[in-house]
């Protein structure tokens, strides 16, 4: 049967789109965070260029906690999705499955295309890689968006480099161009991609120039010796293609290790455990991982987020077992590319091919040639994957078109369509386990319970919805996996700290702190230490400094952090607000100007200079530092909030807009804050904005409906600005139940029902309650005098005034009124 191209590509996005929607419904789970909702470099107010200084997570590539992952492109899409959407999951997922659909399609072509494989063997090749259960991580975890831009770059280059192979003058020039610009644009979305170039060549080496490892040898001889003149035209513009895109990977290389600078990331021992180990131990790990990764592409059935930590113990031994399932890997692959390059035809070079892509695209992240931060990464399998598939589908047709007897080809199709159904089967299952942090990490949890770092990942998602007592569970947990992860002693201690206990909190952290490695005499610490655990010294000073007496010790704690790692900015932040504290104001602010140093671009520096001078009493300087924070970051919320405060008080008019647009903003960010409504509200009444005053104090009073200051303000607006004090007995009765002993509300509600409601007796009631609360309120008194006159009790507030006169002899408008009264009580007693 004959099956269209126009067919099989819609079946294969039909699948793609069916088999992932799951995805749409996940959240931002694991380094998602990180990389997405944590990365400054997505908001509209960071520079575009900041993406080409910045790593992947949007810490400057200079930084030594800089993780060194230089993606910028990638980047580039986050913040595409950031301007359409902003930080809303769906959208993140939606085009990680395009991308899917289009590597899919595009690794059809390059079968049918490139490869020469029939429509059967492409489709078949490309079904397994949309269905293969080992994508889940690539495609569902937003992170890897950077593993699917550099698949299909990585295919676009094989496509042009193989048009332009077969093309001749400029067109074969404009060919080769654009392969290196694709090639090197696919190394800024994911390193990984740079190593199709090698795929390229061998490629055009074995099977366009259809060489033997003979042919190879004699042509680099005659190469070397110069011998050109003896070279055929096509070996020729081979040897020109070669030097050309090998200079290109050069200049490339040269480029990503000039960004990345002299500095390489720092990664803990947990991260990757055997990097610590001694010879030959750390290269049987190494190795035992290469028979594990390709063991994941065969079957995906046990698939895990973090492999890091005890996952896949260390192997110590010669005798260990797993030392035969290297032994094996290697010799499967040995026997593929012997068979491969001795057996020349149309089928070996499928199964060359395949070999190659599998090989070169995982040398990377193997471990082989230098340590990476991670122990196993599936989503790292997104390319090797097609090579992987590439053998499955070449292998299956060639056996179908071997066996012309029905039953064969029955149980090879049945073999086939089993595969696929289970591929299916385990990638919805296994987008289910993405769904949030908290079903990630247990599905880690049932793969290995000697990760501790899984065991604190669930406590931390327990922990981000208040639930401490079961975070604390995990993370106890994690302690006896790990007893030696210092991560895990801070998780318990912060956690203790919560639910209240102090003197635990502070036994966990102090463990903590000594697992810290030694300072070495002319060794840098900073290399021998994640910059996270440096923040034991931060929460320990954060505990022991609620207790005054202690501000010594905290203080200690945080300068020993600073010599460690004097870009450590988050310990300027704490130490100044401690400073603060103390009330060593100007201290604090040389400290935070000592911090922009080291970073002029942080936020949290500028706005607590800003509290600085506000407390040093000079607004002007403190406006100007919280404008400055929010130049960086537009969206910083207590830069709006004081910047908004600072502006009402400073009773400049023609800055009142701005003002309230700064809260309306930070009402956009954090909808459910009380205080950003009323702060609105009491700016808007400064600005004669009555209408627009009601409408964020209602707001305020939905938020919070108990909110003191709302409640009053509002009646204080409806009586004396909108001239409906009707409307506001409600508020103040609601005012009085939840706050009986406010003064404030009890006036006004007499106000209102001795002027407007001519309620003498409710008046008196709130009154007499006001110069109960407070005797020495002397407009309660006074108010309860008119209230007396009111009712004709002429004696009873002649008293009353004459006993505020003795209290207040200076209050004019009381000793007008008592005459007012001795008066109106002598026309009474004078006879007719």
């Amino acid at each position: 049967m004959m099956l269209s191209d126009k067919l099989c590509l819609s079946l294969l996005v039909a699948v793609c789109l069916v088999v992932y929607q799951g995805a749409l419904h996940c959240d931002f789970v694991f380094d998602d965070v990180s990389a997405v909702k944590e990365n400054k470099d997505l908001r509209p107010d960071t520079s575009y260029l900041d993406l080409f200084y910045n790593d992947f997570w949007g810490t400057p590539m200079s930084k030594e906690k800089s993780h060194k992952s230089y993606r910028p492109l990638t980047v580039l899409t986050f913040r595409l999705n950031y301007w359409f959407g902003e930080l809303e999951p769906y959208g993140y997922h939606l085009l990680n499955i395009i991308l899917h659909s289009l590597v899919t399609v595009q690794f059809y072509w390059l079968c049918k295309d490139i490869l020469k494989c029939c429509a059967m063997a492409s489709l078949c090749s490309s079904l397994l890689f949309a269905v293969h259960p080992v994508h889940v991580e690539a495609v569902t975890g937003v992170v890897g968006r950077a593993e699917l831009l550099s698949a299909s770059l990585a295919l676009l280059v094989m496509l042009v480099y193989d048009k332009s192979i077969h093309s001749k003058g400029i067109a074969s020039i404009f060919g080769y161009l654009c392969s290196v610009l694709l090639l090197l644009a696919a190394t800024l979305c994911k390193e990984q991609g740079i190593t199709i170039s090698a795929v390229c060549l061998l490629y055009d080496l074995f099977i366009v120039q259809q060489m033997v490892l003979k042919d190879v040898l004699d042509l680099a001889k005659k190469v070397l010796t110069l011998k050109l003149s003896s070279l055929s035209s096509s070996h020729k513009q081979l040897i020109y293609r070669t030097v050309f895109m090998v200079t290109s990977v050069i200049l490339i290389l040269i480029l990503r290790v000039g960004v990345m600078g002299a500095q390489l990331p720092v990664f803990t021992t947990f991260d990757n455990p055997a990097s610590n180990e001694t010879t030959p131990y750390r290269q049987l790990t190494y190795n035992y991982l290469v028979a594990v990764n390709m063991w994941l592409l065969v079957c995906p059935a046990y698939l895990c987020c973090d492999w890091s930590m005890g996952t896949v113990p260390v192997i110590q031994s010669f005798l260990d077992y797993r030392n035969l399932c290297t032994v094996a890997a290697y010799i499967a692959v040995f026997k593929l590319v012997k068979y491969s390059i001795q057996c020349r035809s149309t089928f070996s070079d499928r199964m060359f091919m395949s070999l190659v892509l599998i090989v070169f695209p995982f040398l990377p992240a193997s471990n082989l040639f230098f340590p990476v931060g991670f122990v196993i990464a599936e989503r790292v399998l997104y390319i090797p994957s097609l090579g992987y598939c590439l053998l499955i589908g070449s292998v299956f047709t060639y056996l179908y078109n071997q066996h012309r007897q029905s039953i064969y080809r029955y149980i090879l199709a049945g073999s086939y369509l089993l595969l696929i159904i289970s591929g299916v089967m385990r990638t919805v299952s296994r987008n289910k386990d993405w769904e949030n942090d908290y079903s990630l990490f247990n599905s880690a949890l049932r793969f290995t319970e000697q990760n501790a770092k899984a065991w604190n990942n669930v406590g931390h998602s327990l922990e981000s919805e208040g639930k401490f007592e079961e975070a604390l569970q995990y993370f106890y947990r994690a302690v006896r996996v790990q007893p030696d992860d210092i991560g895990s002693h801070i998780n318990v201690g912060r956690t203790l700290k919560e639910l209240g206990d102090n003197s635990g909190a502070e036994v966990a952290l102090r463990s903590a702190l000594e697992l810290l490695p030694p300072v070495k005499k002319g060794k840098s610490y900073t290399a021998r230490v994640a910059p996270s655990h440096l923040k034991v010294f931060l929460t320990l000073g954060n505990l022991i400094s609620q207790n005054s007496s202690r501000y010594s010790e905290a203080e200690m704690l945080y300068k020993r952090a600073i010599s460690m790692r004097p870009e450590f900015i988050d310990a300027y932040l704490n130490y100044g607000e401690l400073l603060m504290k103390m009330g060593r104001r100007k201290e604090a602010s040389t400290l935070y100007n000592k911090a922009l140093v080291y970073d002029k671009r942080n936020a949290d520096l500028y706005y607590n200079l800003g509290v600085v001078f506000l407390e040093l009493k000079d607004a002007k300087q403190a406006m100007s530092h919280f404008d400055l924070a929010l130049s960086i970051h537009s969206k910083h919320q207590l830069a709006l909030y004081n910047s908004a405060l600072l502006i009402q008080e400073s009773a400049q008019q023609e800055l009142y807009g701005e003002g309230l647009r700064r809260l309306d903003l930070l009402i956009e960010l954090n909808p459910k804050e009380p205080r950003n409504y009323f702060s609105a509200a009491l700016l808007a009444t400064d600005s004669q904005q009555f209408a627009l005053a009601e409408r964020y104090f209602i707001q305020c009073l939905e938020a919070d409906p108990s909110f003191k200051g709302a409640l009053f303000n509002l009646a204080l607006l409806l009586t004396n600005s909108l001239q409906r004090p009707s409307d506001a007995i409600p508020y103040l009765n609601r005012n009085i139940q939840l706050y009986p002993d406010h003064v404030k509300s009890y006036l006004l509600l007499g106000d209102i029902s001795i002027n407007h409601e001519k309620d003498l007796q409710l008046a008196e009631q709130c009154f007499s309650k006001v110069t109960s609360l407070e005797p020495s309120n002397i407009q309660g008194r006074h108010n309860l005098c008119v209230v007396y006159v009111e009712k004709g009790e002429l004696d009873l507030a002649e008293s009353c005034l004459a006993a505020i006169m003795a209290a207040a002899p200076t209050e004019h408008y009381v000793q007008q009124h008592l005459a007012i009264v001795r008066q109106r009580l002598a026309d009474k007693r004078r006879p007719t």
